[in-house]
């Protein structure tokens, strides 16, 4: 597993955590870039070797559950 890809991960699960917390808080968030910088990560990832990719499965895991929890506590369009 690449360090700078975990740090990357972590990084992104942070923004996605804060981005929650306003939104929990009725604060209006801009979440432009976000989809491109997951999109760049996905990208990253899959050019890893199988068995270091698999690494990162409890990291990427974490982040897809916070996803889920800022989706759910964005106001309806």
């Amino acid at each position: 597993m690449t360090q700078a890809t975990l740090t990357a991960i972590e990084a992104l699960y942070d923004t996605v955590v804060m981005a929650r917390v306003l939104a929990s808080n009725g604060r209006a968030i801009d979440l432009a870039g976000l989809d491109a910088e997951a999109g760049a990560l996905c990208a990253t990832i899959t050019r890893l070797p199988r068995d270091q990719a698999r690494l990162l499965r409890p990291a990427l895991k974490a982040l897809a559950q916070e996803v889920e929890g800022l989706a759910a506590a964005l106001p309806p369009p």
